[in-house]
């Protein structure tokens, strides 16, 4: 007699209608979790900010049912199939599982396409909210993403990174300053060079990051939306007071930014701020000297130094 097949799993209706449910709440748990992330970032002070956090919300979201289920699933596992007591013999052999394969390669596909496809929707958003292409002009020039592309900058801000300060030029009004001052509402496209090593202009307000590579000059194009007093940041590496190498940002209206620039115009050149200088300056004073360091460069002479000890809103 010709043995029958082996059958594989049956479940219940009640196991079935509790499966149900359990994704129901992973889902609702998930989208919950998504809409939470927006409270853990700083607030959305520019055009491009919308855009990301909606993206790392569905990342969050998608994220946390992925991880639900896999712990969902192991508890189960542990809980209801575990071995009895003082139980030492084998489990039955497994040689595969056709249907349960073809679940776990297409479950992750599917999210993993979603994600990109997310991602680059947002990616050319931020393309057409400010051109990516490559322009060659007389050095190699690359431009990111942050403002509508039927406006053209209203201002040209020169961003020099140096070990450890930043310095901004303003060609148009012949200003410089270690603190940056915008325009709310009006593009801006930033000149980004480097005096040393690689730096990272990153403002998290405005959910916008580019790598400044010596020798090159690239072109950030950034929109802020909201007026506050930010913090800029160098997410590279960069020595050893690349925590340090922060400025402010303060977003104004149109009104008061003119009136800073005529009055920053009048200045005369001064010494801008520089952490590193002065945190440098101290150790030299010290006993110890500590681990062997590069100099920071001297603190750029600038129109207005500016202020990096009042409160920011992120």
């Amino acid at each position: 007699m010709t043995p029958s097949p082996a059958q594989g799993p049956r479940f219940s209706p009640l196991s079935v209608i509790a499966l149900i449910a359990w994704v129901g709440v992973l889902v609702a748990l998930s989208m919950w979790m998504g809409q939470l992330s927006y409270h853990w970032l700083p607030v959305q002070a520019s055009t491009a900010a919308p855009l990301v956090d909606g993206l790392f919300s569905f990342e969050t979201a998608v994220g946390t049912f992925v991880f639900g289920g896999v712990i969902s699933v192991m508890v189960w596992v542990i809980v209801m199939h575990r071995a009895e007591k003082y139980d030492a013999s084998d489990a039955e052999p497994i040689e595969g599982n056709t249907r349960l394969e073809i679940i776990w390669t297409a479950i992750p596909f599917v999210l993993v396409m979603a994600i990109a496809v997310y991602a680059m929707r947002v990616n050319t958003t931020l393309g057409m909210l400010g051109p990516m292409e490559h322009i060659h002009l007389r050095s190699s020039v690359e431009q990111a993403g942050g403002y509508p592309g039927d406006r053209l900058p209203a201002e040209q801000v020169e961003v020099i990174a140096r070990q450890w300060s930043w310095e901004f030029r303003y060609p148009g009004s012949d200003v410089s300053t270690t603190e940056l001052h915008l325009a709310v509402d009006e593009p801006v496209t930033f000149r980004l060079v480097s005096e040393d090593v690689l730096h990272g202009f990153f403002i998290p307000a405005f959910r916008l990051k580019q790598d400044i590579v010596p020798g090159r000059a690239i072109d950030l194009n950034v929109t802020p939306t909201r007026e506050g007093r930010y913090r800029l940041r160098d997410s590279q590496f960069s020595g050893t007071w690349f925590a340090a190498n922060q400025a402010d940002v303060v977003v104004e209206s149109v009104e008061a930014h003119q009136a800073w620039l005529e009055a920053a115009a009048r200045q005369p050149l001064q010494s801008g701020l520089s952490d590193a200088s002065l945190e440098y300056a101290q150790r030299g004073q010290s006993r110890k000297a500590g681990w062997a360091t590069v100099p920071p460069a001297p603190p750029p002479q600038v129109n207005v130094p500016g202020s990096n000890t009042q409160p920011h809103d992120g």
